[in-house]
């Protein structure tokens, strides 16, 4: 007995020295780095850098098919957890900076036609990388899509405005658009049903990876009574859908001709428009079928220019895959040109995810958020750190003919938006958000991190803001800004001029938060969101109208809110809090143009309150685009609204339930001396001097 005894005490001793040792390793892996320096070097203001570009590196492959639908299951079991975004996940503003360090900024949406008239561009996040819209103009044309048809209006002059073409695009629902030289490049969705022959009905063991002799044809639902000749009919069908890229000869603009068209099984992220090369991003989320119902391909299809079948885009084993694969999906980046359209679709497929994407004009980086809340709890207090549970996964393509993969970082948090993301001296940069933030809990914080150029993290600054989320950000060179917000808005500005030590410079406490924030020069910035009021029930804020704000940041200890101004009340909205390209501002014109649908409390109708909560709504009484004169001297000066309506009845009827119509306006521009409003209906010319109408086109 004493034996057994003496035994047991031993392996009890054993087995704590073993838990001892495997927590001390666990502490020990969570422990930073060093800060090392990357390749080349870096500098604080942007002068005579010298940078080496990492070498690419292989991505791991897939096996085989069967090696993918394992993965994807194990994914999909509840051991990990990644986001799912909708049918599209468009998601992604800047002006010409006179300062050396603004130089990649987006600055002044302007351009030069070939007849020498000034016209505003796409407010674009980063100079030289062009990202595609609803809406395009040359100076001379404007080209929009909306309600499955691609319109191109000849609108210079103003007074002699019309419509040359209305091209229905069929079963594509289009999304938006590119122009270059004499061709159009279309974006858009194709909801297909289809069905898949695969050998012996199951494929590889249920997999759907295609037999040779059956080349993978996935067949559309136009041809699928060709395709029943040469198969049953018992192999499952499924509907899946498509992204669409479509480029149109529009050199006749009265008659558009399609040239090329690609097809790739999933949904449409994002896309850049760098010179005449575009890039663009589908994510894809396989079907797979499980034992007893049949089989699906797993590795997304694709076709070209309208063939009766659709294969699969790779081959198995031809599949990378971007570690962790917790997603169980596919991302696919394809690159097609303007210049050539007939040029061969560059195209790579991995294993991974995109949520949001930022791209300079060589480097494009692919972010996804990964939520591991099925890892044990117990692992997350004996690390003490969140940050293995929800991290940002970022992946590093180069642009050019082969898409070069050059590796993946990862930052602790979750981004905002595309804003979130930052390139800089060859340094990345990321602004992130920590835990989650609810009622009377501080659990959450706002984090910057920076990696050089092989992707190491040399620099972070954490824990600002305890509780709160960022609303914004925004990085202009050596510093950024981010608004953060749970009761007030404070804005904060990083100083990044090194690197390796981000520092807080000072930050601004005000009511209200910015959605958006968008330069005017190096010293002054424009804020677009929402004016709050604190509850008095708890520890949080009521959102009321729209608020627009001029920073002045040109004393960065102590930041400074120049001028204000509100619109409506609780419930007004505006395409610009979360679409920057709805944003339209030219400094030299002192122009500022926001898309708005405005809500308005009538007195009236709570006669009965002395003082009305703070989450009471406003009912609806307009929708258009309110114009602004905007300069240094006197803030924001409304100068009138521009409607899409014939008369604001609808609104009026609809309280605070309307949802929206083809008459919103959804987008302005201006060339020469017009300012033109688009919405799915129509296009509106007014003068910029005097907002007077000039002349309207309806849509086809």
């Amino acid at each position: 007995m004493k034996m057994v005894i003496s035994m047991a005490h031993e392996n009890l001793n054993i087995l704590a020295i073993v838990l001892f040792l495997g927590i001390a390793l666990l502490l020990v892996g969570c422990v930073k780095p060093p800060i090392t320096h990357g390749w080349g070097s870096n500098n604080s203001n942007g002068s005579n850098i010298i940078l080496l570009e990492p070498p690419a590196k292989a991505i791991p492959l897939f096996t085989s098919c069967q090696a993918i639908k394992d993965s994807f299951t194990s994914a999909n079991s509840g051991y990990g957890y990644s986001y799912r975004g909708g049918l599209f996940e468009t998601v992604s503003g800047g002006l010409p900076m006179t300062s050396t360090v603004m130089t990649k900024s987006a600055g002044d949406t302007s351009a030069s036609s070939s007849n020498s008239v000034g016209y505003s561009t796409t407010n674009v996040q980063v100079k030289g990388v062009d990202e595609a819209d609803i809406v395009k103009t040359d100076g001379e044309y404007i080209y929009t899509v909306s309600r499955g048809k691609l319109s191109i209006i000849n609108a210079y002059p103003a007074d002699g405005m019309e419509l040359v073409s209305s091209t229905d695009l069929g079963d594509v629902e289009p999304v938006e658009i590119f122009i270059g030289g004499d061709y159009v490049l279309v974006f858009g969705s194709n909801y297909e049903q289809i069905i898949m022959k695969t050998n012996n009905g199951d494929g590889e063991s249920g997999t759907g990876e295609p037999s040779d002799s059956a080349n993978a044809s996935v067949v559309t639902q136009a041809a699928q009574a060709i395709a029943e000749k040469i198969m049953p009919p018992i192999y499952p069908d499924y509907s899946r859908n498509f992204a669409v890229a479509e480029i149109w000869d529009v050199s006749d603009k009265a008659h558009p001709e399609k040239v090329r068209s690609v097809d790739i099984e999933g949904n449409y992220l994002t896309s850049r428009k760098i010179g005449s090369d575009v890039f663009y991003v589908v994510n894809t989320y396989p079907q797979i079928y499980y034992e007893g119902v049949g089989s699906s391909p797993i590795i997304p299809s694709y076709r070209e220019d309208g063939a009766l079948t659709y294969e699969p885009i790779a081959k198995c084993g031809e599949v990378g895959y971007l570690p962790p694969v917790h997603s169980g999906a596919f991302v696919t980046i394809a690159k097609l040109s303007l210049a050539n359209p007939e040029d061969a679709v560059v195209k790579k497929t991995v294993a991974a995810q995109g949520q949001n994407v930022y791209a300079s004009e060589d480097y494009l980086y692919l972010a996804e958020t990964d939520y591991n809340y099925g890892y044990p709890q117990l692992l997350s207090e004996a690390i003490g750190s969140k940050e293995s549970m929800e991290k940002t996964i970022i992946h590093k393509f180069k642009l050019t003919d082969e898409l070069d993969y050059l590796g993946s970082m990862s930052a602790p948090g979750r981004i905002l938006n595309q804003f979130s993301m930052d390139e800089y001296n060859g340094n990345f940069r990321i602004a992130t958000t920590l835990g989650q933030v609810s009622r009377g809990s501080s659990s959450s914080s706002s984090n910057i991190y920076v990696f050089n150029s092989e992707l190491e993290r040399i620099g972070e600054l954490e824990d600002l803001a305890p509780g709160e989320k960022i609303y914004s950000a925004r990085f202009m060179g050596a510093k950024g800004y981010l608004v953060t917000f749970k009761k007030v808005d404070p804005l904060f500005v990083i100083d990044l001029s090194d690197p390796e030590k981000p520092t807080v410079l000072g930050k601004l406490k005000i009511p209200g938060y910015s959605d958006y924030l968008h330069p005017i020069d190096e010293n002054h910035i424009i804020g677009v969101g929402k004016d709050t009021v604190e509850a008095e029930e708890g520890d949080f804020a009521w959102y009321q109208g729209i608020k627009l704000a001029i920073f002045d940041v040109s004393d960065v200890e102590h930041p400074k809110e120049m001028f204000k101004t509100m619109i409506g009340d609780r419930g007004t909205d505006s395409y610009a809090l979360r679409d920057h390209k709805a944003f339209l501002f030219d400094r030299e014109k002192e122009l500022l143009v926001l898309p708005i649908t405005l809500a308005e409390i009538d007195p009236e109708k709570y006669g009965k309150y002395d003082e009305l909560p703070a989450n009471t709504y406003g009912d609806f009484i307009f929708q258009g685009a309110y114009v602004y004169k905007l300069n240094l001297e006197g803030g924001f000066k409304l100068r009138g609204r521009i409607t899409h309506q014939d008369d604001d009845e609808s609104y009026k009827k609809s309280g605070y339930y309307y949802y929206g119509g083809g008459t919103e306006v959804k987008r302005s521009l201006y060339i020469g001396d017009a300012l033109y409003t688009i919405s799915d209906n129509m296009v509106k010319a007014n003068s910029l001097d005097d907002l007077e109408e000039i002349e309207t086109v309806k849509l086809g």
